[in-house]
């Protein structure tokens, strides 16, 4: 998912500073509201008013009674993996939205967000070399591929596309070849470790709002190169079916610290073969596989020194549909106080994942912990003051499609210019106009994310609200010694708060422990069950449902950043003009 540059602030922050007391009677007695002033606007308490009592209820059902791993594993290991548009992400939204009214949630219910486009599921994949030697290489099919229809026999060749110009050596030379297409990379040994924790130290320098440019140019950097494989894959996808390949093999790409190898492999919209795989009028049209990089390497090696080499696969694929719609599951706990019970604090993540493993970190934690987050506020019967809204996207792995939809729906909208420049670009990426905003957006006071692995939480992103930040250094302070401490005011990407944040309304996710999420589970084989880890997923549950008791009890709704305007970013962005004394206007170009 796209990864939100980071913007200087233009405030100082003194919340450190902040001592954090339990309020006493009188911190409730504020100036009467201005009719005219929107509820976020309104004066913030400098103290909040904590219910330690509460604190230690919701830790005792959380840390001594928890039923988030018997949620683990119905999710990953009964269901399995869950592709947006597939039947296990069909069953999945019936079991969530089950679950969640067995629990005592009310309106449980599936809200259609939209056409998404290919039903599709994996039912078996082998690959294996038949000469000079026989090897069976560990390999699945990705996304959306279609099937070989029974197993297919082909000479391997390399082929490496990297602009226009490549693609005549290809040229009639690959029918019923089986291509493997790429580049072979480095395998760096695994000499640090694959799991690790956030240090004090690290932490302090991600509390550190950092002044320079650097992540901001590194983003362009790869959004340039994103772009140049955006513009390619299309044409490589159709040359490929124009020349009648039997299949494609893709090299599984690498995680951190090494550890895309030792088998692991990553399936995902990165190793499939065009842009929107899961639009018909864009489907993949030949059979395609990703393959561990030690048996890609293998063959590749073996083609560099021309020894022919024969490959023997079999993929077997499912369609159920070309125009499945998506849906998101969710359900509530009515507010209760007759002047808040109309606004909302949200909970929730994404439930799709990818198929190579069962989605079990990405993000059956997430789903699972905001899942544990509703079922001990059911089990400690909470009466919230406000409406708690759990909502568990899908589609977010194509681009946040759930959440955004939602969003749209309820809250807001910025819709994508449609001139010609602007529709040659990934969604996310285009300029919008401004936002039109509808009247529910007012009375959401937050929303809470998880989906960052099955790492215990560390703090939490403010995502630029400077203002929520001595709100969250109070709510934190108990929970010290569950190890969450850090507070950083920078934005954080990637995942269904962003859609929140676009419109206006503060969506926040939190600091986790990486644990081994980015180095071998993030879409990958080994996103399964046993990378889960039952203390951390305790405590993410125990944090998140204090933040969200929190948010919910209090008298004042959190605080809002200002409203975005997306139509100024091409503005705001362009070089400022008269800078350089004798500069000469492009041709064509309007000041």
């Amino acid at each position: 998912m796209q990864t939100r540059l980071l913007r200087p602030l233009t405030c100082l922050l003194l919340a450190a500073a902040i001592p954090v007391l339990a309020a006493d009677k009188s911190d409730k007695k504020t100036k009467a509201p201005e009719a005219d002033v929107p509820a976020w606007e309104q004066p913030q308490p400098a103290v909040e008013n904590i219910d330690y009592g509460m604190y230690a209820r919701i830790r005792e059902e959380g840390l001594q009674h928890s039923r988030i791993m018997e949620y683990g594993s119905a999710l990953a290991d009964a269901i399995g993996p869950r592709l947006t548009g597939s039947p296990n992400l069909a069953k999945a939204n019936a079991w969530t939205r089950d679950q969640l009214a067995a629990m005592g949630c009310v309106n449980a219910h599936l809200d259609d967000w939209g056409e998404f486009g290919i039903g599709w599921q994996q039912l078996n994949t082998w690959v294996r070399m038949t000469s000079p030697d026989t090897a069976v290489f560990i390999a699945q099919a990705t996304p959306w591929s279609p099937s070989t229809n029974g197993p297919v026999s082909g000479d391997a060749v390399w082929v490496n596309i990297q602009d226009d110009k490549d693609f005549d050596q290809y040229k009639g030379k690959l029918a019923g070849k089986i291509v493997l297409l790429g580049e072979m990379r480095e395998v760096p040994p695994v000499d640090k470790a694959l799991f690790d924790r956030y240090t004090d130290k690290e932490l302090e320098e991600l509390a550190e709002y950092p002044a320079s440019d650097r992540a901001g140019a590194d983003m362009q950097a790869r959004l340039r190169a994103y772009m140049q494989r955006y513009r390619m894959v299309d044409k490589i996808a159709q040359f490929l079916a124009d020349e009648k390949v039997a299949a494609v093999i893709r090299p599984s790409r690498d995680g951190k610290n090494g550890g895309g190898s030792g088998g692991t492999i990553f399936d995902d919209n990165g190793a499939a073969l065009g842009r929107t795989p899961y639009k018909r009028e864009s489907a993949v049209k030949v059979p395609v596989v990703v393959m561990a990089i030690e048996s890609w390497g293998r063959v590749y090696r073996l083609l560099q020194a021309h020894v022919p080499v024969t490959i023997e696969m079999d993929v077997e694929t499912k369609f159920t549909g070309d125009n499945e719609h998506g849906y998101d599951t969710v359900a509530e706990i009515p507010g209760t106080d007759p002047n808040l019970k109309d606004q909302v604090v949200m909970v929730g993540g994404h439930l799709d994942s990818w198929i190579a493993g069962t989605g079990a970190t990405d993000n059956g934690a997430g789903t699972i912990v905001a899942m544990e987050v509703m079922r001990i506020l059911k089990a400690l019967n909470v009466q919230p003051r406000r409406t708690v809204r759990i909502a568990l996207w899908t589609g977010e792995e194509q681009g946040l499609f759930g959440s955004r939809g939602y969003v749209k729906e309820h809250f807001g909208y910025a819709a994508p210019l449609t001139t010609p420049d602007q529709q040659a670009l990934p969604e996310f990426m285009r300029a919008t106009g401004p936002l039109d905003l509808k009247p529910e957006q007012k009375l959401i006071s937050g929303y809470f994310n998880v989906d960052n692995g099955s790492g215990r939480i560390r703090g939490i992103y403010a995502q630029e609200n400077a203002a929520v930040v001595p709100i969250f250094t109070q709510w934190m302070a108990p929970l010290k010694d569950l190890g969450v401490t850090t507070i950083t005011v920078r934005n954080t990407g990637g995942t269904d708060h962003l859609s929140f944040d676009a419109v206006g309304i503060p969506g926040f996710q939190f600091i986790q422990d990486s644990l081994d999420y980015e180095s071998r589970t993030h879409h990958s084989n080994q996103d399964v069950y046993e990378r889960l880890q039952p203390g951390d997923l305790k405590q993410a549950a125990v944090v998140e449902a204090i933040f969200v008791y929190n948010a919910a009890m209090r008298d004042q709704m959190l605080p809002r950043k200002p409203l975005p305007h997306p139509e100024l970013r091409q503005q705001q962005t362009k070089p400022l003009p008269g800078v350089f004394p004798g500069a000469v206007e492009p041709a064509g170009e309007k000041k």
